[in-house]
């Protein structure tokens, strides 16, 4: 059978794809494309080492583009998916996009309509939908253990400042400098709607205020944001994410009429049933799910990043299980729109917002021209800033310190 000839645009975040590929028996690596020439090096050394003298690396997007290959792989700046996804959809390709989906309603729109044009396959890598945990909770949720849900909360907290220098570059222009707090919200929300199968038709956005342990680094925005959401079903979901001080760096959970479930973070899973008519009077079960597929759990974020490339290599070979496991396109816009949409209640003081349903196409006109966002080059005229606490420009010396932090290999 021939293999599928996958390129990757994106050669630090991409290298666990990279490292996907190069073990999968349906797929082969066929080009690779950064910018960063060290990344590039870096990758190609790996790739040798393995074997593979054939793979072609790029420094230029256009000369990648251009290259013979089958599908696509987008591990570039999380705030520039959308519009790489859209020209490779068009140009006959597969895709899987590493998170975010897209960066405005508009780009939402566009993606969602280039994938229906293109017939081609669309998966979204939000990897923390599968952990063996969280798809347990899913197969339970899914056959009924808790009964209808009432409550949900997804929480993504990581604090990124020790290895801000390293992921920044000093660049004040960096997508994670110029993101606004409810920006990177999918390993909050996308879990629990991959759990549960509904979609967001509210939120209400918050956010802490910027401190100066990450303003000294650059980044502007509220260190943590809030989205509280209503699903299709009227439960509520809290989804908190972002740069906290923590101890825990994620929380995951489930209650539902008749039970609840939660991810207790060191691969257990705790489960309280009651059976009917026993209020109060149910069962505790605390395990260790087991991995859908043996060896998935030697890979990244809890087994999670084998699953995203599987899958997506599995459905462009039709495989229908694992078409119905990856993540479509409609449930990748579900996953990412009610964090802009956050920060849209946020700036109009905290007031909820409605999460149109894309998938109706009667929805879409609405938001076609639509793009409110923090990165100037992509907002045009509705640019907002990505901080309402404070105004006051950061110095430029600010950023040539971070810099000299990353030539130097310092931390933040």
């Amino acid at each position: 059978m021939k293999k599928i000839k996958i390129g990757v645009f994106g050669a630090y975040r991409g290298m666990t794809m990279v490292r996907q590929i190069m073990g999968s028996s349906d797929a082969e690596l066929t080009a690779v494309c950064d910018k960063f020439k060290p990344a590039l090096d870096k990758c190609r050394k790996e790739a040798e080492d393995a074997g593979l003298h054939n793979v072609t690396y790029y420094e230029n997007f256009e000369d990648f583009f251009h290259h013979d290959m089958d599908a696509v792989v987008l591990a570039n700046y999380a705030n520039e998916h959308a519009p790489f996804a859209i020209r490779l959809l068009d140009s006959g390709r597969h895709v899987m996009t590493e998170c975010l989906t897209c960066a405005t309603m508009k780009e939402a729109v566009e993606l969602i309509e280039a994938v229906e044009r293109s017939g081609k396959v669309y998966t979204y890598a939000e990897n923390y939908c599968y952990t063996p945990v969280r798809w347990e909770m899913r197969e339970r949720f899914r056959r009924g253990d808790i009964g209808e849900l009432m409550y949900a909360e997804g929480e993504y907290v990581h604090d990124c400042s020790s290895i801000w220098p390293s992921i920044t570059y000093g660049e004040r222009e960096h997508w994670r400098n110029e993101m606004y707090s409810t920006f990177y919200c999918t390993h909050s929300i996308g879990p629990i709607l991959s759990m549960t199968g509904l979609r967001p038709v509210k939120v209400s956005g918050f956010e802490t205020q910027n401190r100066p342990f990450m303003r000294n680094l650059g980044a502007a925005a509220g260190c943590a944001g809030m989205e509280i959401i209503t699903l299709s079903n009227g439960a509520i979901l809290k989804s908190l994410h972002g740069g906290l001080k923590h101890t825990c760096h994620s929380n995951y959970q489930l209650n539902g009429d008749r039970g609840g479930m939660k991810d207790l973070g060191d691969g257990q899973l705790a489960v309280y049933i009651e059976g009917e008519n026993e209020n109060c009077r149910g069962k505790h079960e605390t395990y260790s799910p087991k991995p859908v597929v043996v060896g998935a759990e030697n890979s990244g974020h809890g087994g999670g990043d084998f699953f995203t490339t599987y899958y997506f290599i599995r459905s462009i070979l039709g495989d229908e299980v694992a078409r119905e496991r990856a993540i479509d396109v409609y449930t990748a816009v579900d996953m990412c729109i009610p964090g802009i949409l956050a920060y849209r209640s946020i700036c109009n003081g905290n007031a909820s917002v409605d999460v149109p349903n894309l998938r109706n196409k009667s929805e879409r006109d609405a938001f076609r021209t639509d793009t409110f966002c923090t990165t100037r080059k992509i907002a045009g005229d509705m640019y907002v800033l990505n901080n309402i606490h404070n105004n006051e420009p950061i110095p430029d010396e600010v950023y040539e310190e971070v810099r000299r932090r990353w030539i130097a290999g310092e931390p933040g």
